[in-house]
Formats: C-alpha cells, structure tokens, sequence
C-alpha cells in the first residue's frame, strides 16, 4: 500500500533543500560577480590613474606640494579622483582591500602632504563653507590605515619621519613621464 503522507512530507523536504541549495548558490554567484565588477572597475581606476592626463596632474600637485607652493596649485583632479574611489569604497562598490593593494600608498602620501605642513583641506573647506569637501578622501584614508594595520601591522614603519614616505613618493610622482 502507497503511503501517501511520507510521499508528500518526502516531497515537501525534498522541494525545500532544493529552495535553499539554489538560495545558497544563488548567493555564492552573486558575491562571486561582485568581487569580480569589484576587481574590474579597480583595474580600469587604476589605468585612469596611470593615463597621460592624470599623470600630468599627479606630477604638477606633488611638485607644487614638495615646493610648498600651495598657491600654484591649479588642478584638484589627484584630489577629486581619490575621492570617488574612497566613495565607491565606502559604498562597497569596490573591494577595500583590492583598493588598498593598487593606491594604498598615493592615498598615504597624497593625503599627508595635503594636511602638513599647510592644511590644505582643511582651508578649501573654510573657504567654500563645506565641511564635507573632500571627506570621502579623508574617509578612505583612514581605512587605508587601519587595512595597513591589518596586513602589515602597526608598528611596521619605513621610516621615523612620517612625511619622509610622502616625500619620497612625491618626488617619484615628479619625475613620471608623460606615457
């Protein structure tokens, strides 16, 4: 004789493993095409950041910084272009530790001769009456820190002067050449 009630109760167990095992799959997908779009626009970011344009503009801020010249400084776009990344990081658009790993250091050095010895920054926001000018780049920032924490350690230093690591790559960012 067919027992009816095991077949359906068999059938109901069977129908929910296959909801929840296509749930499950569905998610491991969707991280997956995440991480993937994640690791895709930091790759384009970084051949913007590498483009002829954006080196022009990377080797006038770090001269004009290195020579404390603030009132040369004719173009925001190292700035801005470090604020959309910090925006889609903190959004979550972009993976932090792949964004880490391919601007860590410019975020460092830039952000750093930005605030000493002049806080430029912080002058722009007075001066345009806008506490958040630039706070997705002071955001990202901050994360970068705490990712160096995490991956290298605090107490790991390349040197005893903080701004010498900022000079050192500033003065690299003077001498690129146009591509």
């Amino acid at each position: 004789m067919i027992n009816w009630f095991n077949i359906a109760v068999w059938s109901l167990v069977g129908t929910w493993v296959l909801v929840v095992g296509t749930l499950i799959l569905m998610y491991w997908q969707t991280r997956q095409n995440q991480e993937l779009n994640s690791a895709n626009a930091v790759m384009n970011l970084r051949e913007r950041f590498d483009s002829a344009r954006m080196r022009a503009a990377r080797r006038h801020l770090a001269d004009r910084l290195l020579r404390q010249a603030h009132q040369d400084i004719a173009s925001v776009e190292v700035v801005t272009f470090f604020e959309l990344v910090g925006t889609l990081t903190h959004r979550k658009i972009l993976d932090d530790d792949l964004v880490w790993e391919a601007f860590g250091t410019w975020v460092e050095s830039y952000y750093w001769a930005l605030r000493n010895p002049m806080d430029l920054i912080g002058q722009t926001r007075a001066n345009l009456s806008d506490p958040l000018v630039f706070h997705e780049f002071e955001w990202l920032h901050r994360r970068i820190l705490e990712l160096n924490e995490e991956h290298i350690g605090e107490h790991v230093t390349t040197s005893t002067d903080p701004g010498e690591d900022a000079r050192r790559i500033l003065s690299r960012e003077v001498a690129l050449e146009s591509i």
